[in-house]
């Protein structure tokens, strides 16, 4: 009967290991640790997903960001701090992680990064509010197992105020987590591809903002594409947008930005599956500003953020 536990763990797991964000273009450091401090701007963001609305014990997420540059060399460097919990069931992953961005100049705006993630990633399991029949089952655990190991993750990002790509691997060294005295999950590999652009209509305050992401486990794709119409004005800004995800769902943003604080707000509806009315909601919050710790004289607060 372990192999019931197991399968359903696996399953469980890891989906949430790689949580796919709606809002992923206010998050990218979530998914490459290379876009780390790139913009030059401290950024500090914290997202609250509920997936799955309605149903008892449904996945939530939580996930708090923050990234700077460093300004000590001629190249521009760029260092990152994650947290991230996700509770669904009887399972819970905390990933807590360091993140470091190297970039150079490749034009007169636009700049190459490599970044690397080292964090840890723990996994547990908790069977002791599980009700079932027969408690001896050994197919449920009877109390609480947790595992952990170190994760990795690398990631190739250029930036350009016009436009933004990157390429990214999380998980590199496929962790096996050990849970308890017989029971072993192993993390797969999962990689993805991200980028946008950020289209001015001439003579107007309106910006087109156009983005995909593409998550894939080799085994398993999944594509998103979006698009944000946002206005903006002096160090306001308000934006609404559309994304889909073939036979997965479709999404609606909302949100602005005003004097560098920024909140957003979005709702999943997914096309197949569970239904239209039991999506996912999330709330993003985040700051940013112009923040240069290493030169003298310069602590200035200007928001130049596009979603």
């Amino acid at each position: 009967m372990m192999w019931v536990f197991i399968a359903t763990f696996s399953v469980v797991a890891r989906a949430q290991w790689d949580v796919q964000f709606s809002d992923y273009t206010a998050l990218k450091s979530f998914y490459n640790p290379a876009a780390s401090g790139t913009d030059g701007m401290m950024n500090v963001n914290a997202v609250y997903s509920m997936q799955q609305a309605g149903y008892d014990d449904n996945p939530a997420t939580l996930y708090v960001g923050a990234d700077l540059p460093v300004y000590f060399l001629s190249p521009r460097h760029g260092v990152g701090l994650s947290f991230f919990n996700d509770n669904a069931f009887i399972f819970s992953t905390t990933k807590i992680g360091l993140q470091y961005a190297y970039n150079v100049k490749l034009s007169k705006k636009g700049r190459l990064a490599i970044g690397f993630q080292g964090g840890l990633l723990t996994e547990t399991v908790n069977g002791s509010g599980v009700e079932k029949e027969d408690n001896s089952d050994p197919a449920f655990p009877s109390s609480e197992m947790k595992g952990n190991k170190v994760d990795l993750a690398t990631g190739l990002y250029y930036y350009h105020p016009k436009m933004w790509l990157g390429v990214s691997a999380q998980h590199l060294l496929a962790p096996t987590l050990v849970l308890g005295e017989r029971n072993e999950v192993e993390v797969p590999r999962m990689f993805y591809l991200m980028g946008g652009c950020n289209i001015k209509i001439k003579n107007s305050l309106i910006r087109i903002q156009p983005s995909f992401l593409v998550q894939s486990d080799l085994d398993s794709w999944r594509e998103d594409v979006q698009c944000k119409v946002a206005y903006e004005k002096d160090e306001k800004k308000f934006y609404g947008g559309v994304g889909y995800s073939p036979e997965t769902s479709v999404t609606f943003l909302l949100g602005g930005v005003f004097h560098g604080i920024s909140l957003g707000y979005s709702y999943q509806l997914y096309t197949s599956g569970i239904g239209l009315i039991n999506g996912s909601h999330e709330v993003v919050l985040g700051y940013q500003t112009d923040l240069d710790l290493f030169k003298k004289g310069r602590n200035k607060h200007k928001s130049v953020r596009w979603l």
